[in-house]
């Protein structure tokens, strides 16, 4: 599955943003999609999952209670709503599709489709 992120740009600390990513394919929703960001010098990490159904979410600790996750099947679209953001979350986000969609994954490994990348940048 092809997967276009988009939605990052340039907020100051405790603002909010919204990322999109968009799939190509109609069997979107046989997949669970994760978000993972890097930071310059650092490795990816995961962000959050969601399940093929939307009903299972797992996020990382550092963005638990801050950020949300959701899709719509229907549009073949995932959401990363992000608030309250901090310079600690500029980074690089990855939108990525895993053929476990049924669970929640977490490693790299677990995805086998990525999309671009779509920079989020927080000042202070």
């Amino acid at each position: 599955v092809q997967l276009q992120a988009s939605g990052g740009g340039l907020v100051q600390a405790g603002n909010s943003l919204r990322l999109s990513c968009a799939a190509s394919e109609r069997t979107f929703n046989n997949y669970a999609l994760g978000w993972f960001r890097q930071a310059p010098g650092k490795e990816r990490e995961f962000v959050a999952v969601i399940t093929w159904s939307g009903i299972g979410s797992y996020y990382a600790e550092s963005v638990q209670g801050r950020f949300a996750i959701s899709r719509d099947n229907a549009k073949n679209t995932m959401y990363l709503q992000m608030n309250s953001l901090k310079p600690e979350d500029t980074a690089v986000y990855y939108c990525a599709a895993s053929d476990k969609g049924w669970t929640t994954p977490s490693q790299i490994t677990d995805f086998g489709s990525w999309g671009q990348g779509t920079q989020v940048t927080v000042s202070s």
